[in-house]
C-alpha cells in the first residue's frame, strides 16, 4: 500500500511538472513579438567594382572602383501560407556605374584595349525588383536578395593612347545603351524600431552586350558583359509597424469587444 501511494504521489508530481512547463511555453510564445507585414523605405550609399567579360577573352582585366553609388529603395514585407515572416519584395530606384579597365603587361609595359580604350566608367540609371528572404533576431535580421533590373547607361568616360578623341565621352552607333541583367546578394541589419540600418553586398551581372553583336562583319561576333560587386550602407525607415498589434488590429479588437466577433 506505501508502495502505491508513493507511485500515485510520484505520477502526481509529474503531472503538476508537465503542465508548468507547458504553461512556461505558452508564457514564451506569447512574449515572442509577432512580425507584421510591413512596409519600409530607405536610401543606400555605397561603392562599385566594375569589370567586364568579353568574346574573344581578355586577359590582365583590372577592376574599376567607383564611388557615389545611391539607391531609393521600398520593402513590402509579407507571410508565406500568412504564417511565415521570412519573405519580402524589393524595389525601388539606382544610380550607379560599370565599366572596364586593363593591367599594363609587365613584360612588355603594353595594355590591352577596346576599340582604343584602355579603361572606361559609365553612368548608369537603373530600377531593381528583388525578392527577399529574411531571417529576424533581436536586434537585427540576415537577408538574401535575388531578382532582376533593367536601366539605361547614361553617359561614358573612356581613355587610353589610341581612342579616337571623339568618342572619349561619347557612344558609338553599335555600343548599347539599354542595360537590363540579374542582381542579388545577401547583408545584415541592425534595427533600432522603427529605424533599421542596412549593410549589403551586392552582385550585378548585365545580360545587355556593350556591343551589337554583329556589328562589323556577317562571320564575326564579339560581346562585352558588365559584372560589378556592390557594397552598400542604408538608413531605412519602417512606415508601418513591425511588431506588435498594429492600430488596425487593435481597432479590429477593440470592435470585436463591443459588437462580438464576426
Amino acid at each position: 500500500m506505501k508502495k502505491a501511494f508513493c507511485l500515485l504521489f510520484a505520477l502526481l508530481l509529474l503531472a503538476v511538472s508537465g503542465l508548468r512547463a507547458q504553461e512556461d511555453s505558452l508564457a514564451v510564445e506569447k512574449r515572442k513579438p509577432l512580425i507584421n507585414d510591413y512596409l519600409l523605405i530607405g536610401v543606400n550609399y555605397g561603392v562599385s567594382f566594375s569589370n567586364m567579360y568579353y568574346a574573344p577573352s581578355r586577359h590582365n582585366r583590372a577592376w574599376q572602383f567607383s564611388p557615389n553609388y545611391i539607391s531609393v529603395t521600398f520593402t513590402k514585407f509579407s507571410k508565406m501560407f500568412d504564417t511565415m515572416p521570412y519573405f519580402a519584395l524589393v524595389a525601388g530606384v539606382a544610380h550607379g556605374y560599370e565599366g572596364f579597365g586593363f593591367k599594363k603587361d609587365p613584360e612588355t609595359g603594353a595594355s590591352q584595349n577596346v576599340d582604343g580604350a584602355e579603361q572606361a566608367t559609365i553612368e548608369v540609371f537603373e530600377i531593381p525588383a528583388l525578392a527577399q528572404i529574411h531571417v529576424d533576431f533581436h536586434p537585427g535580421k540576415l537577408m538574401a536578395n535575388v531578382g532582376v533590373y533593367g536601366g539605361w547607361r547614361n553617359s561614358i568616360s573612356r581613355s587610353g593612347p589610341n581612342l579616337e578623341p571623339e568618342f572619349e565621352h561619347a557612344f558609338r552607333p553599335y555600343e548599347n545603351r539599354w542595360e537590363y541583367g540579374l542582381q542579388g546578394g545577401a547583408g545584415f541589419a541592425l534595427m533600432f524600431d522603427p529605424v533599421e540600418i542596412h549593410f549589403n553586398a551586392l552582385l550585378r551581372w548585365s545580360w545587355s552586350s556593350l556591343y551589337q553583336p554583329d556589328y562589323a562583319s556577317q562571320y564575326y561576333y564579339r560581346y562585352a558583359y558588365p559584372l560589378d560587386i556592390i557594397a552598400t550602407v542604408g538608413v531605412h525607415f519602417q512606415l508601418t509597424k513591425r511588431s506588435g498589434k498594429t492600430s488596425a488590429q487593435l481597432r479590429r479588437e477593440a470592435r470585436d469587444i463591443v459588437y462580438g466577433e464576426n
